[in-house]
């Protein structure tokens, strides 16, 4: 995602760079793909105060957060099919622990 200009082995990372490595480091804290950080970056005009970047960013973060309350509501799912399953072992582990003291 970044080209950074070089001198000898040293890389010299302009403006545009050191911004698009905060919006990379950003995105990806907040779960978004490399693929989706490309897009913001692309979207990066200083010239435009950056409305239609933050938009876009504003539409990506409701989607991922809609995305992390359902993995919420599954991984509670989960956790009471769990809750149930163990149930059954435990009640099966005394009804054959009960029948081989007899």
């Amino acid at each position: 995602l970044l080209a950074p200009e070089r001198r000898g082995q040293e890389r010299i990372y302009s403006a545009r760079d050191k911004v698009s490595l905060k919006l990379i480091l950003r995105g990806k804290r907040i779960g978004f793909s490399l693929a989706e950080c490309r897009e913001l970056i692309e979207l990066y005009d200083p010239t435009s105060g950056n409305h239609v970047q933050l938009n876009s960013m504003l539409a990506k973060i409701a989607e991922r957060r809609a995305q992390l309350e359902q993995q919420l509501l599954d991984i509670e799912q989960m956790k009471l099919e769990l809750d149930t399953a163990e149930e059954r072992c435990t009640q099966a582990l005394a009804h054959t622990m009960s029948q081989a003291g007899h």
